[in-house]
């Protein structure tokens, strides 16, 4: 049973250190996928909690601009993540509050729901993450009510989380299956030599359903309100069967049948690029696509289909259609559009799937997030 929703939690996005081994850079600052790191976590955090608060001590009209308070430690001189924590359940009205570091861009999208039902279960104080090597203390969840213990163990002078975290009835959440969620970057060379699967310079936003749901109809309807309110719309399409734009007896198509590799053709409203591909056998791939497209002109990319690679993603489900839900079995999902109210077993962002003003506001707000 999902118990999570019984309390109210505020995610705390630790960004208050200094960086030392990043040479002195703001962590929550520094461009990952062509975006501040901050902006992933707040994308992965936000579905999961009730509200967040931005732990941060310097650069905050950096960090104002998304829209989320932001509290400086109450202690001085940097004291560590557990200052952080203190100031967060000084200033929250919520039951708990789930923190995570800004620098983790591959966040659980179960965090909050393993660690409350772990805590629940277990009738613990603190839970705290597992990746099935070693603890991952400051990805933790803790209620409120311990704010003056946290208080009086610094007041003493005392820095280290475990020792504090000893003191409580702590359980340990495991997460093994999800060791990857805990990546983080602290040196100029992590950053470096972690490779993303998709690299685009504006973003990247998916619409994950099975056949029969409206995915076309959706973006039927959805460009054109996107469009009114000034957003330049690209849509990547993935056709899962044999297609082609050109006919036999086109001047195009009998060049390209006379083995022409690719034929362009342009007039002054179009532009068509025709591709042979030689292996027929191999599924295309975003990263191969999106480079294709001439982004300076767009906003935002709106893919269909490609739903086993790791992106956004929006998930249509229509109970009536009978089929399972995607969610489920990809992290990357970070809402879902339904005509009806779900009963779904972590948190996401729930749309109507026939409200498309609500979903263009949505998307809007992805492009936000993205872009700051």
């Amino acid at each position: 049973m999902n118990t999570s929703s019984l309390s109210t939690v505020t995610g705390v996005i630790l960004a208050g250190g200094q960086g030392r081994r990043m040479g002195g850079q703001d962590k929550g600052l520094i461009p990952y996928r062509q975006r501040p790191l901050i902006s992933h976590i707040i994308m992965l955090l936000k579905p999961q909690v009730d509200t967040i608060i931005i732990n941060a001590n310097r650069n905050t009209e950096q960090y104002h601009e998304y829209r989320y308070p932001i509290i400086e430690d109450t202690l001085t001189n940097f004291c560590g993540p557990l200052a952080g924590m203190l100031s967060a359940m000084q200033s929250c009205e919520t039951d708990f509050i789930l923190t995570c570091p800004c620098d983790s861009p591959q966040l659980s999208p179960q965090l909050r729901q393993r660690l409350m039902e772990t805590l629940l279960a277990n009738q613990a104080d603190i839970a705290v993450a597992h990746d099935g090597d070693r603890l991952q203390p400051v990805f933790c969840l803790i209620p409120r009510r311990l704010a003056e213990h946290l208080e009086n163990y610094l007041e003493q002078g005392e820095r280290k989380i475990d020792l504090w975290f000893a003191q409580h009835n702590t359980v340990a959440v495991d997460f093994s299956d999800q060791a990857d969620s805990f990546i983080n970057f602290n040196r100029p060379e992590d950053l470096a030599t972690h490779h993303a699967k998709i690299e685009s310079d504006i973003p990247v936003l998916g619409f994950s359903a099975y056949s029969g749901t409206g995915k076309t109809t959706l973006l039927r309807q959805l460009i054109p309100v996107l469009n009114n309110k000034g957003i330049k719309v690209a849509v990547i399409k993935h056709a899962h069967h044999l297609f082609d734009i050109d006919t036999p007896g086109k001047d195009s198509y009998e060049i390209r049948e006379a083995g022409s590799q690719q034929t362009l053709v342009a007039s002054s409203r179009l532009m068509a690029l025709m591709q042979t591909s030689a292996n027929t056998d191999q599924t295309p791939q975003l990263a191969d696509l999106i480079p294709r497209l001439d982004t300076s002109t767009l906003d935002i990319i709106l893919v269909e289909g490609f739903k086993h690679e790791s992106f956004y993603k929006i998930e249509l489900h229509r109970p009536t259609v009978g089929k399972p839900f995607i969610y489920e079995h990809d992290d990357n999902i970070i809402a879902i559009a339904s005509d009806e109210t779900l009963s779904l077993n972590r948190k996401l962002d729930q749309l109507d799937i026939n409200d498309i003003d609500a979903i263009a506001n949505y998307v809007a707000d992805f492009i936000t997030h993205w872009t700051r």
